[in-house]
């Protein structure tokens, strides 16, 4: 059978409420009503997205508020008229993500109890308790307010939200994901977050790198690529609500293979400057580092003027990790088990993460 459209399906849900409505037994009415909400359900399937990695965050010095996100979703497929719909951005207060089973009920109610004043903790309570389907545990969610001077967080994830799922959260910002590669991802998009320079939005952008590798939405990993949209977006102190001051987007096709978070970087770079990030054979302002060759065949050499221990590691694109080791100064990195590839180096320190992008011939 083929399928109608959403506008079809949803003049058939109504034409159920309007039998439900008038059947005299109040006992077949909720019969009726029971089916109703399964079809609901499953007419829901094809137009609400299980949006997997995304970021709420605050500035407390310039009362920025900033929100962006990813996920394997075609949006050309759904009814959706943003990329970046799963955020609310309120100037001056805070910002919302509402994502895994998105609601548009859901998102209005925890907008308005931001604006009475309540707290991200307090919203998510209350969101948990009066989910517009009775459904909670579908959902995850992110919320950020500024509070005099600081900020406070919190973040929800539903337990029947798809693996790998979870949250970080810090006295700024929430981190959330489901469908995920791992934790790597939501752990990378941390440590990204912190550790960036620049204004809000640089780091927002150096979070959802993070996540820039093939499967970070485990969905995405045959498309080779780690999402299908992405979006950010930053309102400052004095914006209009519904109207930020920055906003980039991507969308791509399933099957494209085009990584959105790199065109969004492109994007993102045409109105955004943030200090250089380290790439290869660049120098730390900090620290000096440097790998090479590259690309390689058996040996990788890592020149490091540091005294104290820091953490590397290796990692395929689709995020596997080859080897991991604490190390004091410079070191070799034996590569004769490597297949052919392009794998990702990561160096940390307590102050920042390094990351280089290296080639096995």
């Amino acid at each position: 059978m083929e399928l109608t459209t959403w506008g079809g399906l949803r003049r058939m849900q109504t034409g159920f409420q309007l039998i439900a409505n008038f059947l005299i037994s109040q006992s077949l009415a909720m019969k009726i009503k029971s089916l109703l909400l399964g079809f609901t359900l499953f007419i829901s399937s094809f137009t609400q997205a299980q949006d997997t990695f995304s970021i709420v965050a605050v500035d407390t010095v310039t009362m920025e508020v900033g929100s962006a996100g990813a996920s394997c979703v075609d949006l050309y497929q759904t009814t959706f008229a943003g990329d970046d719909f799963l955020g609310v951005l309120i100037p001056g207060i805070g910002a919302i993500n509402t994502q895994a089973w998105y609601d548009a009920d859901n998102q209005a109610n925890a907008t308005n109890e931001m604006l009475d004043g309540w707290s991200p903790e307090e919203i998510i309570d209350w969101l948990v308790e009066n989910d517009v389907s009775n459904a909670p545990e579908l959902r995850q969610y992110g919320v950020v307010k500024l509070a005099f001077g600081g900020a406070s967080a919190a973040a929800h994830t539903g337990s029947s939200t798809d693996d790998y799922k979870g949250h970080r959260v810090g006295p700024n910002y929430a981190i959330q994901g489901n469908i995920l590669l791992g934790p790597e991802v939501l752990d990378s998009m941390e440590a990204r977050f912190l550790n960036a320079e620049g204004d809000l939005a640089c780091k927002l952008m150096a979070a959802l790198q993070g996540a820039n590798r093939v499967g970070a939405d485990s969905r995405c990993a045959d498309n080779g690529t780690s999402s299908l949209f992405a979006f950010l977006k930053v309102s400052p102190i004095d914006a209009d609500m519904g109207d930020p001051g920055m906003l980039v987007s991507v969308r791509t096709h399933d099957g494209d293979g085009i990584e959105p978070i790199d065109s969004l970087q492109v994007l993102f770079n045409q109105q955004n400057y943030c200090p250089p990030t380290v790439g290869l054979n660049d120098v730390s302002a900090i620290r000096q580092m440097t790998l090479y060759p590259n690309p390689f065949n058996e040996l990788i050499h890592v020149k490091a003027e540091i005294v104290e221990e820091y953490k590397l590691s290796v990692h395929q694109l689709d995020g596997q990790e080859i080897t991991r080791s604490q190390i004091s100064g410079s070191t070799t990195i034996h590569t004769e088990d490597w297949a052919r590839g392009v794998y990702v180096v990561l160096i940390e320190t307590e102050e920042q993460v390094l990351r280089w992008k290296i080639v096995k011939e």
